[in-house]
């Protein structure tokens, strides 16, 4: 297959599934405990349809990532044009505090699986630090937000976020350090 070559209907409609399900079993935690033939099956597509889509679970986890990413990338787009910038800003941080919580199994799957890919890791990263810079940028212009502190503050919060995940009271927590981080941001009236 080709990156070139639109697919199909019936094409997309398969691997669509296959993507689908495959968010399942990262979510649940139980993408380990199935053959990866296994999942055809419950995809409802052949094996063969798997293997010409995702030869691999590397490059069937790279493609559930990326649809990830570019998911919050565009949320932020979506935010941006239709908010107040910094209630834009707000709501997509927490909106992100929503899909860390809804989607642990998620990252602990993807992070286990792609460890060794940091250069598509770094280029997930990189994609959702310009959906923030574009953000808090915004904020800055309309004067709600301080001009001294950078997109990558922002980032470096949410990854502490995502990475305290396990804790016990995680959510009030990360609630919490949203609230501090755009308190933190508002500029002094």
């Amino acid at each position: 297959m080709t990156a070139d070559k639109p697919l199909r209907a019936d094409a997309r409609r398969k691997r669509d599934a296959l993507l689908a399900k495959a968010r399942e079993f990262f979510d649940a935690g139980c993408f380990f405990d199935l053959r990866f033939d296994d999942f055809a099956r419950l995809a409802g597509v052949g094996t063969g349809t798997l293997y010409r889509h995702f030869p691999t679970r590397e490059a069937l986890a790279e493609a559930v990532y990326h649809g990830e990413v570019a998911a919050l990338c565009d949320r932020a787009r979506h935010l941006e044009a239709t908010l107040p910038a910094a209630e834009a800003l707000s709501t997509f941080l927490r909106d992100m505090v929503d899909h860390i919580a809804a989607h642990a199994g998620l990252a602990r799957t993807l992070a286990t699986i792609m460890a060794d890919r940091s250069s598509t890791l770094a280029e997930g990263g990189r994609a959702l630090e310009e959906a923030v810079t574009a953000l808090v940028a915004a904020a800055v212009r309309d004067g709600a937000v301080r001009d001294d502190v950078d997109a990558g503050a922002v980032m470096m919060a949410l990854h502490g976020i995502g990475a305290a995940h396990d804790r016990p009271g995680w959510r009030a927590e990360a609630d919490g350090v949203v609230t501090l981080l755009l308190d933190g941001l508002r500029r002094p009236r």
